[in-house]
């Protein structure tokens, strides 16, 4: 994807429950890109999203667009 390293980390309201997805948030900038993987499979694919729609996503997160209850 790059030759930096990116760093990676959970949100702190990561429950501990194992169903987390991580983001490498030092890449945005320089790429655009914001690149995601599963916390469980560290070393397994990396899904890279525009930078732009991963605004997006987190917006309509943060808004309860995709809350199931």
């Amino acid at each position: 994807m790059t030759t930096e390293s990116p760093r990676w980390f959970k949100s702190s309201y990561s429950d501990n429950g194992g169903d987390c997805v991580e983001v490498a948030a030092n890449l945005i900038a320089p790429h655009g890109t914001v690149p995601v993987r599963d916390s469980k499979n560290p070393t397994g694919p990396v899904l890279g999203f525009p930078a732009g729609a991963f605004t997006s996503f987190i917006a309509g997160v943060k808004a309860g667009k995709f809350d199931t209850v």
